[in-house]
């Protein structure tokens, strides 16, 4: 793996406690009934997918950089594939997030378009791998 790839994959590696660490959360939300959470079924499923797709993607982002390096692309194009596919668990699941980070909110707020965005992220870095591998 090249130095860039490698530094990626270490900084995900790293988010991997963050995730753990919300679902604990969100575990612990249910036990202990937390008012906002159980009573609010907008809030409680956007959470409950910013977290999947936080794990789901951090996975998928670490798989992505054993291929980065192989695919057939310029330098500037790998690190445009890295920087995209990365950026995808990061966006995604703060949309989902603070778009209703407070109790009471019953709908998304603006920052939801932050999931839009990551998925257009990934767009990018998957097709331009993608390409790159074939």
């Amino acid at each position: 793996m090249s130095p860039a790839s490698l530094s990626t994959a270490g900084v995900l590696l790293i988010t991997v406690p963050a995730v753990a660490f919300g679902g604990i959360s969100l575990l612990s939300f249910l036990m202990r009934n937390v008012p906002g959470y159980l009573d609010n079924p907008v809030r409680r499923g956007l959470w409950r997918a910013g977290h999947a797709h936080a794990g789901v993607l951090v996975l998928f982002s670490l798989v992505a950089m054993l291929y980065i390096d192989q695919a057939d692309l310029s330098e500037t194009l790998k690190s445009l594939a890295r920087t995209t596919i990365v950026a995808a668990p990061i966006l995604m699941p703060l949309g989902f997030f603070l778009s209703v980070a407070r109790p009471a909110d019953t709908k998304p707020n603006r920052l939801i378009w932050l999931t839009f965005a990551g998925g257009v992220s990934l767009a990018v870095g998957t097709l331009t791998l993608g390409i790159g591998l074939v």
